[in-house]
């Protein structure tokens, strides 16, 4: 009995001291930039996870893949089929399949272009620039360029990047960071990506 009295009266701790934290938050009245980054699986996914949540609240998602090119995925099937996504896959794929430098970046450009209208436009609740950071990482488009894109969004809209090796310049700007670390990875026991788990 005293163990469950002990435990009541902790909980009760805890729970005072969550509303009064609740007390002190606020609605900053703007959409925010989310960061999905690091070497793990499961960074585009978390940010489709998220379309799903602002889709359920009746809110307008859109999309710019900036790296996947023609491949086909899972997630883009089901959207396409559920509706209320406007999605635009922008890249050619891997650097290493078009192996020219000059029309990846003129690729990477044309996605920021994009996602930059996307942001402006106050059409949109949320808005993921999905494998973006992989066109930082090799310098096709600039931290600067993605900034200025992500300050000239209306007050509503929200974004989340995806790709690993976020620059410091857009995690400082970021009001979230997430770090998925690969701990272990079926690729490095000689698997091959699955349908439905990894794309």
């Amino acid at each position: 009995m005293a163990d469950r009295e002990t435990h009541k009266q902790k909980m009760q701790a805890v729970q005072k001291a969550h509303r009064e934290k609740q007390q002190e938050l606020r609605d900053p009245d703007k959409g925010l930039v989310l960061v999905n980054t690091g070497n793990g699986k499961g960074k585009s996914s978390s940010a489709f996870g998220v379309m799903v949540r602002a889709l359920g609240w009746g809110q307008r998602v859109g999309v710019v893949q900036f790296v996947k090119g023609t491949w086909v995925t899972g997630e883009r099937q089901f959207f396409d089929k559920l509706g209320g996504v406007d999605w635009f896959t922008m890249g050619e794929g891997f650097t290493w399949d078009t192996q020219d430098e000059a029309r990846d970046r003129q690729a990477a450009e044309a996605a920021l272009a994009k996602a930059a209208q996307m942001l402006a436009s106050g059409a949109y609740d949320l808005v993921v620039l999905d494998e973006i950071n992989i066109s930082l990482r090799y310098n096709q488009i600039t931290p600067q360029a993605v900034i200025d894109a992500l300050d000239a969004r209306a007050p509503r809209t929200g974004a989340i990047l995806t790709g690993r090796d976020a620059p410091e310049q857009i995690c400082a700007y970021a009001d979230l960071v997430s770090v998925i670390d690969e701990v272990k990875h079926p690729y490095r026991a000689g698997i091959k990506a699955q349908r439905g788990v990894d794309f």
